[in-house]
């Protein structure tokens, strides 16, 4: 056996018998299992697909679901802007989704640790095939009208406010505990296929069949994510469960400020979503880079690098120390996000498309340990309010930053815009993890919330 093998399998080679060379069979395993290391590794976990299948339920309800609403994502600006040629009145539909997401991305977390989860689930993607439908019929009018295009808008943010918090706290109930970073890197994965395919397949349906169609692509997936959906196992809420109320809602809100780790993650979220994801100035940026054509691909940019870490997220199992992987991947957004602001000083695409690719790479690797670590140590009865919690910073920073980076643009300059909201990014996640040491110091495997949310499901199994 050569020495660097002894030394890997801490055996040594066999002195020879009479018929020749001995092998030791152990030793000659544990090399060939150590061969390729680097390949399963970084491959996705399939322990959720394989032992869950209410989460295979789960999943592709959520997939096909948020491939359908990325149709309408794309249909209902595009139609909105051919009724009224106002670009006022397009962005007003970030406004009038906004407001309700957040209102009812509370009452939706209430009502996730109040009433079965399931059925929450099923009610709210009912009340979204109701408003796929009212677009349909409203696109099929001689002369459609503007009205249902903003009524739409705000139900279907209300109906996800209702309804996010519900999927979120269900992951925990149907994935086994060790499993959980797994389960976050799928679901991830989930939302940035509907991302990236939603709107891309959606332009095309626009511009070779109309728009009516495209809002009954969004209606086919609803009625298929209901039909995927009743497939869950009843989720009914914990016994002594607290009634849906301001009190309650603010009983989350408490647990959250108490525990400086979690409230860490939302605001490590914030700063990064508001800062480092400059989307509304990629027109201009392609613009400023004589590339138009590339816009789409700035557009996809950030999915992509999302995607790409999570199709190699098999490390992420092993990685316990959670609050620290989220610090260490925003401060890589932003660093990434100020890269690709100075690259475009040079004139060049490809490092910038390169650079956002990193940026989004970086946030999914924060997302997948941001969900990890509330998971894995907020307990269930909290969950469905936390992740109601969750929805603010989720609806709120990309809003909110898209107001800043053109504000910023118009103050400056559109390449200062996003390379100073990168290092801006960088700042404040430094000068947040100051102010809240215990998110570095975080820690799964010793964390009491996170053993006594381990003793919970272990005395529930």
């Amino acid at each position: 056996m050569p020495r660097s093998c002894q030394a890997r399998c801490g055996g040594t080679a066999n002195p020879p018998g009479p018929a020749g060379p001995r092998r030791n069979p152990v030793a000659g395993r544990r090399c060939r299992a150590r061969t390729w290391p680097v390949v399963p590794a970084l491959l996705p976990d399939l322990a959720p697909w394989r032992t869950s299948p209410d989460f295979r339920a789960l999943w592709w309800a959520g997939a096909v679901a948020t491939l359908g609403r990325g149709f309408t994502a794309v249909t209902l600006p595009f139609q909105l802007a051919q009724l009224t040629g106002s670009p006022l009145a397009v962005g007003l539909i970030g406004v009038v989704q906004l407001v309700p997401l957040a209102l009812f991305g509370l009452v939706g977390g209430a009502l996730a640790d109040a009433v079965d989860q399931r059925r929450l689930v099923l009610w709210a993607e009912a009340g979204l095939a109701c408003v796929a439908g009212l677009l349909v019929v409203n696109a099929v009018l001689p002369v459609p009208l503007v009205w249902p295009l903003y009524a739409a808008a705000a139900l279907s943010s209300a109906l996800t406010g209702l309804q996010q918090p519900a999927m979120s706290a269900l992951v925990p109930r149907v994935v086994a505990h060790g499993q959980l970073s797994a389960a976050a890197a799928w679901s991830a994965l989930r939302w940035q296929l509907g991302a990236v395919l939603g709107p891309s397949l959606a332009g095309l349906v626009v511009a070779w069949a109309d728009i009516g169609t495209a809002y009954a692509v969004n209606l086919l997936g609803c009625g298929l994510a209901l039909l995927l959906a009743r497939r869950l196992s009843p989720s009914p809420a914990r016994p002594g469960a607290r009634r849906v109320s301001p009190r309650g809602i603010a009983e989350g809100a408490g647990y959250a400020w108490r525990r400086k780790e979690l409230l860490g993650t939302y605001l490590v979220d914030l700063a990064v979503t508001f800062f480092a994801f400059p989307m509304a100035l990629f027109p201009f940026l392609a613009e400023d880079l004589g590339a138009t054509w590339a816009l789409g691909l700035m557009y996809a940019a950030l999915p992509a690098g999302s995607a790409v870490v999570s199709l190699t997220s098999g490390w992420t199992a092993r990685v316990h120390r959670h609050g620290r992987a989220v610090v260490w991947a925003a401060l890589g957004t932003g660093a990434a996000t100020a890269g690709a602001g100075w690259a475009a000083g040079s004139g060049l695409l490809w490092p910038v498309l390169l650079l956002l690719a990193v940026a989004g790479g970086f946030d999914m690797v924060s997302g997948v340990f941001r969900h990890t670590l509330w998971d894995q140590s907020v307990p269930d009865a909290l969950r469905g309010r936390l992740a109601g919690i969750e929805l603010l910073s989720y609806a709120g920073g990309p809003q909110l930053g898209q107001v800043r980076a053109g504000t910023m643009a118009d103050l400056t300059s559109v390449r200062a815009s996003v390379w100073a909201g990168g290092l801006l990014c960088v700042g404040a996640v430094g000068l947040l993890v100051l102010c809240l040491p215990r998110l570095l110091g975080y820690d799964a495997r010793t964390d009491r919330y996170a053993r006594a949310v381990r003793e919970e499901r272990a005395a529930g199994a």
